[in-house]
């Protein structure tokens, strides 16, 4: 009698543990999407080829799908491309048309499109968050004010150590100081260097363990910094593109964690990358044909016609736009250019056509040139220059080389599933069918990963 007594109170004791071990819902699953600027897809789907020890990325081919490439926006250059990323939108209808504003005299000083008050349409983050989803971000461009739940806005003007204040202060408030408590300082705003990116991981690996988003967003640098120095395929871009893989490797670590052992993992870039060694300096041959004036200290006094730069490509602004004298001098300009082999300039889009182009959407003009030239600074002298080697991009979409990454694996997506050439403008509508959100706005597709 005894023991069945005791056998009824043990089990009286155990029923309710037993019960809420049977009916406790699974970890919901996160999507995390990484960006790694400039990163190109050859470097991953060709890893052998280069001798490259990624272990991580190759992970993701062989578990989940992946472009071939995507074919990006113009300008290729990294805000317009995070922007449509987020958004499944071309520049034109989102509003970052460049990584600067337009600004012929600096007044802004520098300063990138860091605000998201500056995107016209929804974004992922905002879809997620209207469905109730814990978002995190951290350092991903055009983030200063969004409406993400937990974030580090990425931003930076003095580019030392005093940036960590304004981006505490971006940031939502007392997160960084937080995250700095547990894991150390936080890298200087515009510090990206691989040790920069690093730091960053243990901060996105911070956020995603005790913030335990439904959707976070990540960006590294390094690779892009890299390649601009030394070239895309240079024994150093490679050095530091072995580093990220252990950075992603982190990040995944993190997110599998918090999802019960499975995540959504998506790796993205922004654009790819062709070596370059000349300028063209547009706003030089618009100076010589007397529609840039300059003071005595060779700064812009006055303008009727400037070129705003995005790497390989141009729109060329008027500042009256009922200027017709001004607009068939910049035509005439252009279109000489373009004649000769020797200036660099592969094409030249009257904004006013039916070739109109979806990039620089305020332009008279757009303006690409083509690898190994690159846009210069230059306001006077010769128009086409020799220049330092360097990587370079922003040229047209359609420039192969400009392709970027697409890569994605989790729960459900089909292992080694190779889908081909893709839109940029396809990724954010396809992220958003694995949230289980709405996107309506998207201009692309949303890809069959499953």
């Amino acid at each position: 009698m005894k023991k069945t007594i005791v056998a009824i109170l043990l089990l009286m004791l155990t029923a309710p543990a037993w019960l809420a071990s049977q009916t406790r819902k699974p970890a919901a699953v996160p999507v995390v999407l990484i960006s790694i600027d400039g990163l190109k897809p050859d470097y991953v789907l060709e890893a052998d080829k280069h001798g490259l020890k990624i272990p991580n990325l190759r992970r993701l081919v062989a578990e989940g799908a992946h472009a071939s490439g995507v074919t990006g926006v113009l300008p290729t250059v990294t805000y317009p491309s995070h922007t449509t990323i987020v958004t499944g939108v071309a520049p034109a209808k989102h509003g970052i048309i460049a990584n600067t504003p337009f600004d012929p005299f600096s007044k802004n000083m520098g300063g990138w499109y860091w605000y998201a008050e500056d995107i016209k349409v929804p974004t992922l983050w905002d879809a997620a968050t209207k469905a109730g989803m814990t978002t995190t971000s951290v350092d991903w461009p055009a983030t200063v004010g969004a409406n993400i739940t937990f974030n580090i806005a990425q931003y930076w003007r003095a580019e030392n150590a005093e940036d960590r204040k304004l981006i505490r202060a971006l940031s939502t408030p007392g997160l960084l100081a937080e995250a700095e408590r547990a894991v150390g300082p936080y890298t200087d705003g515009n510090d990206y260097s691989i040790a920069g990116d690093v730091r960053r991981a243990a901060f996105n690996v911070y956020v995603l363990e005790k913030k335990k988003p439904r959707f976070h967003l990540s960006y590294f640098g390094s690779l892009d910094e890299e390649e601009h120095k030394t070239g895309p395929y240079s024994a150093e871009t490679f050095a530091v593109l072995e580093q990220l893989d252990g950075v992603i490797g982190q990040v995944r670590a993190a997110a599998e964690k918090i999802g019960g052992g499975r995540a959504i993992i998506c790796v993205v870039s922004d654009h790819g990358f062709a070596l370059s060694d000349r300028e063209v300096n547009l706003n030089a041959a618009l100076h010589d044909a007397g529609l840039i004036e300059l003071n005595e200290k060779g700064a812009v006094k006055s303008w009727r016609a400037f070129a705003w730069y995005g790497g390989g490509s141009a729109g060329i602004m008027l500042r009256d736009a009922s200027d017709n004298e001004a607009r068939k001098k910049v035509g005439e300009i252009m279109h000489r250019l373009a004649n000769d082999p020797s200036s660099g300039v592969a094409s030249v889009i009257d904004q006013t056509s039916a070739q109109r182009v979806a990039g620089f959407s305020d332009a008279a003009f757009v303006v690409a040139v083509r690898p190994p030239y690159r846009l210069g600074t230059k306001l006077q002298g010769p128009v086409t220059v020799q220049a330092r080697p360097a990587g370079t991009h922003g040229y047209m979409p359609e420039v192969r080389e400009m392709d970027s990454a697409f890569f994605i694996t989790g729960p459900g997506v089909r292992a080694g599933l190779d889908l081909g050439l893709i839109d940029m403008r396809d990724i954010a509508p396809t992220l958003a069918a694995l949230l289980g959100v709405s996107l309506s706005t998207a201009e692309g597709r949303r890809l069959v990963v499953r």
